[in-house]
């Protein structure tokens, strides 16, 4: 059976905290948005909006249906104006706030939607890599695969309908994968991380073998055999696509399996090393403390 990486992926990196929410902008507006952990995007559904992000010269100008994913990490304004003195998102009343829909200078001018999800540390650095770029939505097959996502968003957002905090809980989560998906395909070749394995035919062959068996004892000549290359050349493109060597991955991906068994607190710690592929609690041990910094008892005293 085919694994799906990318719900493999998503299942285990917990917790993920989906915030969805709007701005319906007027006058010469300009906001500001502290440094953030985790994947942020915001989409034009309305009017137009310059982008600024800190250590970037060069502002973008997002206009009707452009999307931009920011996964760096770094301070950003969006302005009508750059020149004008921005607003901290965070100091905007509560009284502005309308369904999770801020509205600033009486609106009417520009409508952005924006979406936050928010990963720990080790999670965010595989899934994402170090460094990724902030890429921007133009062709109209990405957008068209968020459109009714971020129609349906809107509708939720405005409109005080019973439920509708639980349905935008939902469609963050489905924005989430698509904004991945399209990540996935745009950032290849741009930056380092787990995820990108999955848009190369040949890496993704490995990587697939991996998530569905992740307790065989899989060796580089057995992974490079997989993806049909040779031994070096295999370890050399897994590298450069997402910044680990073959059998670092394997053995972090089964450190994030064993962090799930570890806070479900269902089986022993022997158990999960065997079902795991480890010949003795201690090796386990031994490697888990490596990749997460503690033992695994302590881990999950410290996540029950």
């Amino acid at each position: 059976m085919t694994a799906d990486i990318l719900s493999d992926v998503l299942s285990v990196l917990t917790p993920v905290t989906p915030v969805a929410g709007g701005l319906d902008l007027g006058g010469d507006w300009a906001v500001s948005f502290p440094a953030h952990e985790g994947l942020k995007f915001f989409a034009i559904v309305a009017g137009r909006a310059w982008l600024r992000v800190e250590g970037d010269p060069d502002p973008i100008l997002l206009e009707e249906d452009d999307c931009v994913i920011l996964p760096a990490g770094r301070q950003f304004v969006l302005a009508r104006d750059l020149t004008s003195s921005p607003i901290s998102i965070e100091t905007i009343p509560e009284t502005d706030w309308h369904q999770r829909v801020a509205i600033i200078g009486g609106g009417d001018d520009t409508m952005l939607l924006g979406g936050h999800f928010a990963f720990t540390g080790l999670q965010m650095d595989l899934l994402l890599g170090g460094k990724p770029p902030i890429l921007r939505l133009r062709e109209e097959a990405d957008r068209n695969h968020l459109r009714w996502a971020l129609e349906r968003t809107r509708a939720e957002l405005t409109e005080a309908r019973p439920g509708s905090a639980l349905v935008v809980r939902h469609l963050a989560h489905l924005l989430l994968v698509q904004v991945l998906r399209i990540y996935i395909v745009s950032g290849v070749g741009r930056a380092t991380g787990w995820l990108f394995a999955l848009a190369d035919p040949k890496i993704g062959r490995a990587t697939q073998a991996i998530h569905s068996a992740p307790s065989d004892a899989w060796t580089l000549t057995r992974l490079a055999a997989e993806a049909g290359m040779s031994r070096s050349k295999f370890a050399e493109r897994f590298r450069a696509l997402t910044g680990t060597s073959p059998i670092d991955y394997l053995i972090r991906w089964r450190m994030l399996l064993a962090c799930r068994h570890l806070a479900s607190g269902h089986d022993s710690v022997s158990k999960i090393a065997t079902g795991l592929g480890y010949r003795s609690e201690a090796a386990f041990s031994t490697a888990f403390k490596r990749v997460m910094g503690c033992a695994p008892r302590r881990y999950r005293t410290t996540s029950a």
